[in-house]
């Protein structure tokens, strides 16, 4: 909505201008009449629309052409006034005025016009057959108002009409020519239909439309309210209503008779909720509400977005098969103005047999768009109608802001959900099948992937302890000399090299060195294509030996090439360790599930060592002398306390064992 209105009244000498601004403003016809009156403001609480309003008033004999260029540059809205008893002041309407000020306004911001007949206490008959013919000719004349200053006739309707013509104009709604809507109209709506038809059957049902009815006026509609507009619709249109409820035609229907009626403001209130400007574009504070992102913080969807996700996911997926076709995608993503996702993303995310992508597939690629462009998140779920269904003030509620990672790292525990791993490697070293693998995707299947459609991220979910994560991967272009900041900012590093190239392994230690040995980020060598014969590689010290050094891991052995489904523990080892970089966790086997691989996690993580340490301090502090360490009370004392630590260890050990 405008923050005010400027309305310019202009005509010839003699008209009345003067007097109908100050008429309105006196309530009385004024007995001198000035050759201009001054700008007035009209306060937004005395307006019908609350809107501040202002008057601006033209006189040939005391402004230059120059200035009336200036304030009809200005204006909102003009008020071109005429006196209905005179002709040549009705001519001068479409021999001077319009086409004035139509070379004085920009071609794509079009000022809607007003006729002004005034002085209609001096004449029996109205001048509207005159009139008429002209509001046929020029689109931009939104209606025409037969007034008198002298006895106040429609002078507050003139200023309303005035308003009402700059918040809801006619002019981008409905062409009378056609006498139908536009099809920017037309568009506008049917997007509001589909976001409003929350089960997606094509009909607004009673309770959809009680819920639009109160999302854009706040009210409620009576059970014969809704069956009265139900009932003209059916008069009117025979496929308007369809099982006791409105279809999109019947919908498209009654905002035509709206207008017609001149209740287009009624048609506006709903296209502003939604979203839309007066080119009926979306708005872009609508589409980018405002969020604060500080340094070294990331964006997630939070539960309620998710949840709406949900719904939209279930809405489309029509034959209920946890799967959207390219025909539902298609559906799904009508109410935007473009296809926001590729081919490449059916090689990002989770797909079935089939190749479509699947609910847990679809939730990761909103995942990973709210994680790498939160404004693209932002935007795409302003176009599902977010605000709207979800009742929030804005989509920016549906973010999650994590803190700091310097906070997660001090406090030793985060509560983020998304991690991301940088994998480096190269080239041929077996990166891209790493991040396909990780989808479940074969060699076999890898290699029928096209080379447009492949991508450099798949994301997925894993469980850590109990805990549904995601792990976003992200293949880092081989280029040594140029990895910016976004190619070093992550959660965990994987170098990639291939056991068979005795050449590969040098490119990963040369990255180690020069950009991870001294950060705190965690990394993990994979040693890829272990099908294949195991190749001496040509560096200083073995992988397993640089990695002894420096204190990683050993190399995980991992290869694609195998019947069905790669497999995802190193997928889980991976999100463990982005989750607790500080605890340095250490598997012998590496499957972090078994019963040998817990309890040395157990044991040797920086909790148990924290806790550990506090107590032999307070115990040392508070109850242990000389003479106590020599007395048999202490060692029972720490032989009582040695039991229940057992105890208190075994007991943790069995509720890791159990979900597992």
């Amino acid at each position: 909505m405008r923050k005010d209105v400027r309305i310019l009244l202009v005509g010839e000498p003699k008209v009345g201008k003067t007097s109908l601004i100050m008429s309105l403003v006196s309530e009385e016809f004024p007995q001198v009449v000035p050759y201009r009156a001054e700008e007035i403001t009209i306060p937004a609480d005395v307006t019908p629309e609350r809107v501040p309003t202002h008057i601006v008033d033209y006189s040939e004999a005391e402004q230059t052409d120059e200035q009336l260029f200036q304030e009809i540059a200005k204006a909102n809205v003009i008020c071109i006034v005429y006196s209905v008893n005179n002709k040549k002041s009705i001519e001068k309407v479409t021999s001077h005025w319009i086409p004035l000020i139509t070379e004085n306004t920009d071609k794509d911001s079009r000022v809607p016009l007003i006729l002004v007949g005034n002085k209609s206490d001096l004449v029996e008959h109205s001048s509207m057959e005159t009139i008429l013919p002209i509001m046929n000719q020029y689109s931009e004349i939104e209606t025409c108002v037969e007034c008198s200053a002298k006895n106040l006739k429609n002078i507050s309707e003139l200023f309303y009409y005035a308003q009402k013509a700059v918040l809801h104009p006619t002019g981008p709604l409905y062409c009378p020519e056609k006498k139908d809507m536009k099809p920017l109209c037309v568009k506008a709506l049917t997007r509001i239909f589909k976001v409003s038809d929350l089960d997606n059957d094509g009909i607004l049902n009673d309770n959809e439309l009680n819920f639009f009815q109160r999302t854009c006026f706040n009210t409620p509609l009576e059970s014969q309210a809704l069956e009265d507009v139900k009932n003209v619709v059916r008069r009117n249109l025979s496929d308007g209503v369809s099982d006791n409820g409105l279809t999109l035609k019947g919908f498209l229907f009654l905002h035509t008779l709206f207008i017609q009626r001149g209740r287009h403001e009624t048609t506006w209130t709903v296209l502003r909720r939604f979203g839309y400007d007066d080119d009926l574009e979306l708005n872009q504070d609508y589409l980018f509400p405002p969020l604060k992102i500080p340094p070294d913080c990331t964006t997630e969807l939070n539960h309620n977005a998710y949840l709406f996700l949900q719904s939209v996911f279930d809405k489309h997926d029509k034959d209920r098969d946890c799967a959207l076709s390219p025909e539902e995608l298609k559906d799904l993503f009508d109410v935007f103005p473009y296809m926001p996702w590729g081919p490449d993303v059916n090689n990002t995310v989770c797909t079935n047999d089939q190749g479509w992508i699947t609910y847990q597939g679809y939730l990761s690629q909103w995942t990973l768009t709210t994680y790498l462009d939160v404004q693209r998140c932002l935007e795409y779920l302003g176009y599902l109608g977010y605000s709207i269904i979800a009742e929030q003030e804005s989509q920016a509620a549906g973010i999650t802001v994590t803190r700091d990672k310097k906070i997660d790292l001090q406090k030793k525990q985060t509560q983020r959900s998304v991690f991301r791993c940088n994998v480096f490697g190269d080239v041929g070293s077996g990166k891209s099948g790493f991040l396909q693998a990780f989808l479940g995707t074969n060699l076999m299947r890898q290699n029928m992937i096209r080379e447009e459609h492949r991508s450099y991220y798949a994301i997925s979910t894993t469980y850590v302890y109990g805990q549904e994560k995601y792990l976003l991967l992200h293949e880092v272009f081989p280029d040594f000399d140029y990895l910016s900041d976004a190619d070093l900012a992550c959660d965990i590093v994987c170098l990639v090299y291939d056991v068979s190239n005795p050449y590969s392994f040098e490119y990963c230690a040369k990255v180690f060195k020069q950009y991870f040995m001294d950060s705190k980020i965690p990394c993990m060598m994979i040693a890829t294509k272990s099908d294949l014969p195991e190749i001496k590689q040509l560096y200083g010290c073995s992988p397993l030996e640089f990695c002894r050094r420096h204190k990683m891991p050993p190399p995980q052995s991992f290869t694609c090439n195998t019947a069905e489904a790669p497999s995802r523990d190193i997928y889980t080892k991976l999100t463990t360790m982005a989750m607790y970089p500080h605890a340095r966790l250490r598997c012998m086997c590496t499957c972090n599930r078994c019963t040998f691989c817990l309890c040395q996690n157990f044991l040797n993580s920086e909790l148990l060592q924290t806790v550990r340490a506090k107590l032999y301090t307070v115990v040392l502090r508070r109850h242990m002398s000389q003479a106590d360490l020599k007395s048999s009370t202490f060692w029972l004392k720490a032989s009582v306390g040695a039991t229940v630590f057992v105890v208190l260890g075994f007991a943790m050990y069995r509720v890791l064992l159990k979900p597992r």
